[in-house]
């Protein structure tokens, strides 16, 4: 294109001798004529910029090798960023020179320039620094220098905003005109004042801008910048902003889950309300609505969970995000809501279906039988000879483990409700002991049963002392394998908890148990869990609930 169709090189230096003359307007000759040829100057930016937008970086540097100095010392002339249109111009004639993807040092020293040039045009410490020579004009607007920045950069914003949601400016679609390297631009200018609350609105826009490109259009540095401020709570954003930052940036969804994990392990773990309330506050719960969301975050937990050996703070904390997305997944707009299945599409989906069943959606004489359901599917599936690695196991074990809750309800009713307990028993077999190698979960089923028709012997006593319960407290202390002794852990609470006579000593018990093994933190675990659950459906007596409440209180200053 030729340099003359557009922009008439007369024209070109005229104004650059005129903005060397004009300096930063400190003298009241120069002002003047600045406020004489505003108008010809904003319409000769707006000719620049129509040249400038069909080019790339380095053609328009190679038509116009005087276009930097020119837009540098207009961009220091508060007359000329005062005026109507002419900051914003300025700022899309920027982008055009901005270069997305340097390819040397010149390249990349110009995009260094470009970024200080709109970091000066957006900062309120600039105006605030150049007040004497800004005084003039702001005062000549009737506002006071703070006001004379707000309003600068709100009208910058939503200049930007209006141009990126393609609204009519100038009777021109400027959605059209608006390409991908410009947005990138623009992402890029945002890095230093991403926290900075007037500019919220563009960063919404920002993230919510597609534009049809193939791949991510905007900057991972803004992107990262983004998240970090998110995180950190230096920045508020609405939600539908935070889920496309998500869904567009795998990186800063894999930093959000593992500040949670940091944040949830980090903080005393009293109750599951406090951690629910934190889980829900992270808005990774709603986020995993999305499908995509929902199966990354679950492999990061998985990662989780295995580098730290099965923790039970971690496994807890997963168990209570997988309630907090179902809750978030039921309140979703039903023409926007996903199949279930797509959350779970490599797993058997009737098992699926009935993990995903509310325990309170179904009456408490019912939970039995879908507990044996859930037990039959689940052992038809691991002894199938199709299930033939390790990793295959670990999926299967992993689903159920996310619905930890029905696992619970199945160690409550064995001893709770008048049931068959061979599939329950198998089902918490399963989960304490996976593998079957050398028989292991058939060794842990046959001490289990023991420990727990010990425990049904008495557990419509009234009055029970510490010596009748020897038998299953030797098969904690003297088990050598945790998965055995963390199953009889789980079965002996319940026992104290929910029998006729066990309150009397479930202080005294519980402290032997916990002063003679390392299962402290899978006790309190456990108490945690059956409390929010009690808390939530309200179905035990006082007594179960105070007896909750004061072991707690002991155990987690133990802890």
């Amino acid at each position: 294109m030729a340099q003359d169709a557009t922009v008439p090189k007369l024209n070109f230096e005229y104004w650059l001798d005129k903005a060397i003359e004009w300096g930063q307007a400190t003298t009241l000759e120069s002002q003047k004529d600045v406020c004489l040829h505003l108008p010809q100057l904003q319409e000769f930016l707006h000719q620049i910029y129509e040249s400038l937008k069909h080019m790339d970086s380095i053609v328009a540097i190679q038509q116009f090798p005087l276009i930097g100095q020119l837009l540098g010392r207009l961009c220091w002339n508060p007359f000329v960023i005062g005026y109507d249109e002419s900051q914003k111009t300025l700022m899309w004639c920027l982008c055009c020179l901005y270069s997305s993807e340097p390819q040397n040092p010149v390249e990349l020293k110009a995009n260094s320039w470009i970024r200080s040039l709109l970091c000066h045009l957006l900062s309120s410490s600039k105006w605030e620094s150049n007040e004497a020579e800004t005084s003039t004009f702001i005062s000549t607007l009737g506002y006071t220098s703070a006001d004379y920045y707000c309003h600068l950069v709100k009208n910058m914003v939503f200049s930007l905003v209006t141009e990126l949601r393609g609204n009519q400016f100038n009777g021109l679609n400027i959605q059209e005109r608006v390409s991908a390297s410009r947005v990138n631009a623009v992402s890029v200018f945002c890095l230093p004042l991403v926290t900075l609350p007037d500019l919220t609105p563009l960063l919404e826009t920002l993230l919510l801008y597609h534009g049809g490109a193939p791949k991510e259009i905007l900057s991972s540095e803004f992107l990262e910048a983004v998240n970090e401020a998110f995180l950190t709570k230096k920045i508020s954003l609405p939600e539908s902003a935070v889920f496309s930052l998500w869904l567009r940036h795998l990186p800063s969804l894999e930093k959000a889950t593992l500040h949670l994990l940091d944040q949830l392990v980090s903080i005393p773990l009293n109750s599951l309300e406090e951690v629910a309330c934190v889980i829900k506050d992270s808005l990774l719960p709603q986020a995993a609505s999305h499908p995509a969301i929902f199966r990354a975050v679950n492999e990061i937990f998985k990662n989780a969970l295995l580098e730290t050996d099965g923790t039970p703070e971690v496994m807890t904390i997963i168990q209570v995000f997988t309630q907090l997305f179902l809750q978030a997944h039921q309140n979703e707009n039903k023409q926007h809501k996903f199949p279930l299945k797509a959350y779970f599409p490599y797993h058997h989906q009737p098992l699926v279906t009935a993990l995903l069943r509310r325990p309170f959606e179904l009456l408490t004489t019912h939970r039995c039988q879908h507990l044996k359901h859930i037990s039959d599917m689940l052992k038809a599936l691991v002894e199938d000879t199709n299930i033939s690695s390790l990793a295959d196991l670990f999926e299967i074990w992993f689903l159920v483990a996310c619905f930890g809750e029905w696992l619970d309800i199945a160690a409550e009713q064995l001893l709770k409700a008048a049931v068959e307990p061979d599939a329950l028993l198998w089902l918490l077999a399963f989960y304490y002991c996976p593998q079957n190698e050398n028989q292991q979960r058939t060794q842990t089923m046959v001490e289990a049963q023991a420990v727990y028709n010990h425990l049904m012997m008495h557990f419509s006593c009234t009055v029970l002392s510490v010596k009748d319960l020897e038998a299953a407290l030797h098969s904690i202390t003297d088990i050598e394998q945790c998965c055995n002794q963390r199953l009889i852990t789980h079965l002996l609470t319940n026992f104290l908890l929910f029998s006729s006579g066990g309150h009397v000593i479930a202080q005294e018990f519980i402290y032997h148990i916990t002063e003679t093994t390392d299962i402290s933190k899978e006790v309190c675990s456990l108490l945690i869990r059956t409390a929010y659950r009690i808390n939530n459906n309200g179905e035990e007596n006082q007594r179960t609930v105070k007896l909750l409440n004061e072991l707690l209180q002991k155990l987690t200053l133990k802890v």
